[in-house]
């Protein structure tokens, strides 16, 4: 097994192009492991839908990076707490959705360390019934990644914040995150360590249990070709909110003007439906507010730009546009 080089990356985006990229393009006859650390993130399982899982508005407030990675499961915080590992293997045929044959051997360099740490449910590593790893899995057929979280210090009060949803009545077929307990590593430490020195005894806890590693550092053209799949996909708003399944969204609230009730379909990211119904009384027709919105990505700035030459007075009477805006995408 060849250890991958991310030379202290903590950009999620290129992390996670840097783990695609050597799935599909390192070579196939040999197994590698990948440390990565992310600045605060929420990664989005591959079949989720990325506003389900997010509180926006917070996540706006901190500059949190929201990322879809390609395999599935559910929503999970990143910060630089928390270390993330990703075997690159062959797929036999059997190997996938086996977390038991990827976790042993972290579960053991754990145990070693005096945690009492196991395999619970289909996927997450728990210490004392409290989650402190969760996995996922992608293959392309030929070759697979199993990729998990460990939780060593991580802020839980920013897990709980940055996914604490609040847009309201969201329905959709996406796959929904399970919330559990969760812990940090660093609780069940009989002598306190840094990240850097846990990275470092679980790297040579693995080395002993497999044949002598080596560290493989990319070369200026393999980094060249992994910021540009950073640039072609994971920066783009149409991966990271564009690819979440169908779904729709009602939004009402009552104003001075009379009662405003939204319902918005969403497709690919974008608005396919947009209707306003309400008791409020206009100079204009609402139809054409909302064939104004038709076509246009639910992003909070695109929907801004839409709107920017609307009086939406013609609409609803005294209503500031801002209040609007807030109530086609906000967070009450």
């Amino acid at each position: 097994m060849i250890f991958i080089d991310n030379e202290g990356h903590t950009d999620p985006k290129l992390n996670l192009a840097l783990e695609e990229y050597a799935l599909r393009n390192f070579d196939a006859s040999t197994d590698y492991l990948l440390f990565y650390i992310n600045e605060p993130s929420i990664i989005i399982g591959r079949n989720q839908n990325t506003l389900e899982e997010i509180n926006q508005e917070y996540i706006d407030e901190n500059n949190i990076h929201v990322v879809r990675r390609i395999s599935g499961g559910g929503a999970v915080y990143h910060d630089l707490g928390n270390l993330n590992f990703s075997f690159i293997t062959n797929h036999d045929g059997k190997s996938i959705s086996n977390f038991k044959k990827f976790t042993a051997p972290v579960i053991r360099v754990l145990n070693d360390m005096g945690i009492s740490a196991e395999l619970k449910g289909r996927n997450d590593i728990e210490v004392n019934d409290k989650k402190i790893s969760g996995t996922a899995q992608f293959s392309t057929g030929k070759r697979m990644i199993s990729h998990g979280t460990l939780l060593f210090d991580t802020d839980m009060g920013e897990v709980v914040k940055a996914l604490q949803v609040k847009m309201s009545k969201i329905q959709s077929k996406g796959h929904k995150s399970v919330r559990s307990r969760v812990a940090n590593i660093s609780e069940f430490l009989k002598t306190p360590i840094t990240m850097e020195a846990f990275k470092n005894q679980l790297l040579v806890g693995l080395y002993e249990a497999s044949e002598p590693f080596e560290t493989y550092k990319l070369t200026e053209a393999e980094w060249q070709a992994v910021h540009k799949l950073k640039a072609e996909k994971y920066d783009l708003w149409d991966w990271n909110f564009g690819r979440s399944p169908k779904f729709n969204i009602q939004r009402n609230k009552l104003f001075p003007i009379g009662e405003i009730d939204l319902r918005i379909f969403v497709e690919k990211g974008h608005i396919s439906e947009f209707k306003v119904f309400g008791d409020f009384f206009g100079r204009k027709s609402i139809a054409e507010l909302e064939n104004l919105l038709i076509g246009v990505p639910y992003d909070k700035d695109e929907i801004i730009k839409s709107l920017e030459n609307t009086a939406i007075e013609d609409f609803f009477g005294t209503l500031e546009k801002s209040d609007f805006l807030n109530l086609i995408y906000g967070n009450d």
